[in-house]
């Protein structure tokens, strides 16, 4: 998702939340100042009250009434006797329900056996109240279109405004945003161009420190000096390689991606490492379903288990395990790929902090500083499974680390 889809993202859910939380509250101070009416309306009899009704302290939640204010709503009701005979209708503040239907709706109400609820009559909903005034059953209807109509406008408008607010920001994000973001793209590629050309620029001293230290050797034989500077290069074009592999895979966002053998490739990946892990003085084992497929690039997923596996033999104990497992996932949806290695010492370290680029743990790095690594290889590796749309995390249990990787399993054309 580039920046530009991110900074619409997020005004497009700070406008739905307004706009949302808006709405919720206006429909709520609806309702209750329908129940607010109803109580007053029940509490008189189905009539105005005869006096104005006395200023109270009032919460946020209940809307304030006088005796004026009342006038705005329209409302009936009906007052019978225990029989259900018919002795008043109050119909004075209502037009379109006639005493007869008035009588109908509130049979309708007495049959339903509840003392408040909504009734839909004419298209139209009215809330209701029915309170017992000792031999008398009080039944007021109210008209509550007027308040959610209100509560309908409040919503629309504040669709209305959030959509233009939407539109306007995003033609000032076109127009305004290359001018603003171009400076950071082009820093940022100097930067990746830097890396790549000079990881080939020190490549050349490096291979004429090595033909000058092979010389050396066949002149004099070999040292601790010669044995030194061959280490220290190889290091260096290691974390060089690193270097360009890195800045390469991040110039090219949208990686050539194909349906490959996963399965295949793991086993040869294990293959290569077995005899270099087993001359550490470790233990390999392997575990690998046959026929996975995933969508993924052949190279980088080659490169992928090749890092876990030189991790995994890097930071191992002492003639401890390393296991690699590639297998399906519980509902059949994913590979999984893991590798875990024998690390007693890890119980307090922070394992997600592995994938920052550079990151060194103490507890982490000192199982031998002449292995010791950069920092850069688990950062790569998470953005190969980013690139392939998978996730990795790191695991530790049981005197173990794992670092487990998800990628959405394909089906290989046959």
């Amino acid at each position: 998702m580039g920046l530009r889809s991110r900074y619409l993202c997020a005004l497009l859910l700070v406008i739905v939340t307004i706009v949302g939380s808006i709405s919720s509250i206006t429909y709520f101070r609806a309702h209750q100042e329908v129940n607010s009416v109803l109580r007053i309306l029940s509490d008189n009899e189905g009539e105005m009250p005869a006096r104005m009704i006395p200023n109270q302290p009032q919460l946020f939640s209940q809307p304030h009434f006088t005796r004026e204010s009342l006038y705005q709503y329209r409302y009936f009701s009906a007052t019978l006797n225990r029989q259900n005979k018919r002795m008043a209708i109050q119909d004075d503040h209502i037009l379109s329900v006639t005493p007869g239907e008035i009588q109908k709706l509130t049979q309708r109400v007495l049959k339903r056996q509840r003392t408040q609820g909504r009734i839909f009559y004419k298209q139209t909903v009215y809330a209701y109240r029915v309170k017992n005034n000792g031999g008398k059953i009080n039944v007021v209807f109210l008209d509550e279109s007027l308040m959610l109509t209100k509560a309908r406008e409040v919503t629309y408008l504040g669709i209305f405004l959030g959509t233009i607010s939407l539109l306007l920001y995003t033609v000032v994000l076109v127009l305004f945003s290359n001018s603003a973001i171009r400076p950071i793209i082009q820093a940022e590629k100097r930067q990746k161009e830097f890396i790549t050309n000079a990881g080939h620029e020190l490549k050349t001293p490096l291979s004429v420190i090595s033909a000058n230290t092979e010389m050396q050797e066949l002149l004099n034989g070999e040292n601790d000096l010669t044995k030194s500077t061959k280490e220290q290069v190889g290091r260096l074009t290691k974390l060089i390689n690193y270097f360009v592999s890195l800045a390469r895979l991040q110039e090219q966002p949208q990686m050539t991606l194909s349906v490959i053998d996963a399965s295949q490739i793991t086993n040869q990946v294990a293959d290569n490492f077995k005899n270099v892990i087993l001359q550490d003085g470790k233990h390999f084992k392997k575990s690998v379903t046959s026929d996975l497929a995933v969508r993924a690039n052949e190279h980088y997923f080659y490169e992928l288990v090749s890092i876990l596996l030189d991790n995994a033999n890097k930071y191992c104990d002492p003639h401890g395990d390393v296991f690699l497992n590639l297998k399906l996932g519980k509902r059949k949806k994913n590979v999984i790929l893991s590798v875990t290695n024998s690390f007693v010492d890890g119980k307090n370290v922070d394992y997600n902090r592995f994938f920052e680029r550079f990151y060194r743990e103490d507890k982490a790095r000192t199982v031998s500083k002449k292995k010791s690594g950069y920092g850069i290889g688990l950062s790569m590796a998470q953005s190969i499974v980013k690139s392939f749309g998978g996730q990795i995390k790191a695991s530790y249990s049981n005197g173990k680390i794992s670092f487990i990787v998800t990628i959405k399993r394909q089906i290989k054309n046959k």
